[in-house]
């Protein structure tokens, strides 16, 4: 085999500047070993607690079914039957299962005594809003904060949860660039508990939704920090499985959420079920190592070599000292240019046109991505039939859309796989907006299939973006789309509500449009397919030269 020198000595000049790394993990580590295996199984267990944490609020504020509460019918209980017999008098209805729960009829001035359990003519026709509610169950905060059929109130909570988000995201990737991405994951996922068995407790809506927003503020940047830690773990010819590895996961910890709040319905205890065991990652700072690449980054060099040496000895490999050498000579000559004459991150990105278009695009791109995906598995919860059963089969689908992923973007390329999610989406969402009524089946599939198709998109804008940045800034530079596309996030709990007051389908057409616009973008974009990962601006910039197929 060439010695490593050797092969950095024929490489062209602009390689000579990056850090080649990549060319370490092939030649002298393993792209993907033993080592890798033991990091990728222990980001499992925070993987399915950010899923937990992010979708938990799906279920605490879930909807519940109410009616009217009728005085003079239900008398002075605390919880009255939901569906009595005489519902049909007071309510406007087509079954005793099928009746209207926000309004009710008012009431006539026949109130005539009688043994008959609330008659007819205590009622006329006339239809009026309700003063006071009867919910079905007490399983969710709707009935705790008496929300009732106020469901702009309620959408509202996973809308204002998002805006923490958009602090989260950013604010983990400083802490990760600064600190670490082992320091930046256990950090998240210590606050998210600690806040989210705080909130088990509550008794205000408006105490819930404030530590919601703690919560999301300080705790869910966890995926992104696992992320970045699995796609900077492996060589290039494994980051596209390491990448839908994590996506893949992060769905089973959704179905897992799933089956957990139909076994724990009730919204207090299902929060200290969720959050008490996320505190065992506090561990994590002593068994799990810190990103190679970071260290590098950093010149922390002593402690990259002893990691390198122990992943080299676990993969069964042999590291040279002779490559560590010109690793750490190359990037010290790397962080001293960069000392000398780097300006501001956002100064960098503005002065490089090729950077500016992707901070631009991309973010358009993870608007949408964030909408879809987020507001299937929220309307999920409307659809006819059981809530936990939908929602468990609106996010199992996910796996195998990961599992596409995986099989076809190392063959046919990141470009067309995003084009194909998002198109194929945009499809099945048009044909269920006019779908015929008596379709409840197809639309079904069809629903599936359209989650099935954004996961395909959004794995595949993942593993596109973290390739389009550098080592040094990518993080950050992964964040700035990610924090912005939250915006898609805060505005898919709003989608039930607009489909109620505005057109059923209004979600579905919605959907579709924003699927077409970024099926489209996706032309503005480099293809990084057997890309090296690039460490540099420069290597960012030129990144469709840079190929390197394994």
């Amino acid at each position: 085999m060439v010695s490593i020198d050797n092969k950095i000595n024929d490489k062209n000049e602009d390689r000579k500047e990056g850090v080649d790394l990549d060319q370490i993990l092939i030649d002298e580590i393993g792209q993907f070993g033993r080592f890798q295996v033991i990091t990728l199984v222990l980001l499992i267990f925070p993987i399915i607690f950010a899923a937990f944490s992010i979708g938990g609020y799906v279920f605490t504020t879930a909807r519940i079914p109410t009616r009217c509460r009728i005085p003079q019918c239900d008398g002075q209980q605390l919880n009255p039957e939901f569906r009595p017999q005489w519902v049909l008098n007071a309510i406007p209805g087509s079954s005793i299962d099928s009746f209207d729960g926000c309004s009710r009829y008012a009431d006539s001035n026949n109130n005539t005594s009688t043994d008959e359990v609330c008659p007819a003519w205590w009622f006329n026709t006339t239809i009026i809003n309700c003063d006071e509610y009867v919910y079905e169950n007490s399983h969710t905060i709707v009935y705790e904060f008496d929300l009732g059929c106020n469901e702009w109130r309620r959408s509202q909570i996973g809308s204002i949860s998002s805006v923490g988000k958009l602090i989260a995201i950013p604010l983990t990737g400083y802490v990760s660039d600064r600190w670490g991405r082992r320091v930046a994951l256990i950090i998240s996922i210590t606050n998210a508990a600690l806040v989210g068995i705080i909130r088990s407790f509550v008794n205000t809506y408006e105490w819930f939704v404030a530590l919601e927003v703690l919560e999301a503020a300080t705790g869910a940047g966890a995926y992104s920090a696992c992320y970045i830690l699995a796609m900077e773990l492996v060589g290039p010819k494994y980051r596209v499985i390491s990448g839908v590895t994590m996506s893949s996961l992060f769905a089973t910890g959704e179905v897992i959420l799933g089956f957990i709040a139909w076994g724990v319905k009730s919204w207090r205890p299902l929060l200290l079920v969720l959050y008490i065991p996320q505190f065992l990652i506090v561990g994590y700072f002593w068994i799990m190592s810190e990103s190679i690449r970071w260290l590098l980054s950093k010149g922390r060099y002593d402690e990259a070599e002893i990691i390198l040496k122990k992943a080299s000895k676990l993969n069964n490999k042999q590291l040279s000292e002779k490559s560590m050498k010109i690793l750490k000579i190359t990037l010290e000559a790397q962080r001293n240019t960069e000392e000398t004459k780097e300006p501001w991150l956002p100064i960098l990105v503005i002065k490089s046109r090729t950077m500016l278009i992707r901070c631009i695009v991309l973010p358009i791109i993870w608007i949408v991505t964030n909408l879809i995906y987020y507001g299937l598995s929220i309307n999920s919860l409307n659809m006819t039939g059981n809530q936990y059963l939908n929602y468990i089969l609106v996010t199992a689908i996910e796996i195998p859309g990961c599992w596409t992923a995986i099989m076809l973007l190392d063959r046919v390329g990141r470009k067309p796989m995003l084009m194909f999610g998002f198109w194929l989406c945009a499809t099945c969402q048009l044909t269920i907006a006019f779908l015929p009524e008596g379709q409840e089946k197809l639309s079904l599939v069809l629903y599936l299939l359209s989650k099935y198709s954004i996961v395909i998109a959004t794995t595949s804008t993942y593993v596109h973006t973290a390739e389009l940045f550098p080592t040094k800034y990518r993080h950050r530079l992964f964040a700035f789309p990610s924090t912005v596309g939250r915006i898609g996030t805060i505005a898919a709990p709003l989608t039930p509500a607009l489909a109620s007051e505005i057109w059923e389908s209004f979600p579905s057409v919605l959907f579709a449009s924003f699927a077409l616009l970024a099926g489209f973008l996706v032309f503005t974009t480099p293809e990084t397919l057997g890309t090296k990962l690039p460490d540099t601006m420069e290597e960012a910039e030129r990144i469709e030269s840079r190929k390197i197929y394994d």
